[in-house]
């Protein structure tokens, strides 16, 4: 059993009711800019300055860098031996896990879908994943 625990927030569950926060309300959490992500998927700069918003409203130390390492870094300032998160269908997050694993356990919360689907979706722009999601939201 967890004696310290830290929670990493990342860009598939912004929320202050998220299932991280919500378990860990009292703990330090932490957000990496994914340099490598940026890049990759060419974010622009509108999306990060709405990310960054949502940012201003939690909890969190914002880092920039090698997720993995920053959270782990992270985790070892505050003396924790173990990293809350919430899931994520990004690819990178089991990659990013795995990573963190090998540091620090890490424990995997649950997140309640939004609707209901079992196809795929392009996740690298909201405008692609609302064309599908509204489909079953306003049903």
């Amino acid at each position: 059993m967890s004696n310290k625990s830290i929670v990493w927030v990342h860009g598939d569950c912004l929320s202050p009711y998220g299932p991280a926060l919500k378990k860990c309300p009292d703990v330090a959490a932490i957000w990496v800019w994914d340099d490598t992500l940026l890049a990759e998927w060419q974010i622009g700069l509108k999306r990060i300055a709405f990310i960054y918003e949502c940012l201003l409203e939690l909890p969190v130390v914002i880092r920039r860098g090698n997720v993995a390492d920053e959270v782990v870094a992270f985790a070892k300032e505050h003396n924790a031996d173990l990293v809350v998160t919430a899931e994520s269908p990004s690819p990178r997050f089991d990659t990013i896990c795995k990573e963190i694993e090998r540091s620090v356990a890490i424990e995997v919360l649950a997140i309640e879908p939004f609707f209901d689907y079992d196809g795929y979706i392009d996740l690298k722009r909201f405008s692609r994943y609302w064309k599908v999601a509204e489909q079953y939201v306003f049903d």
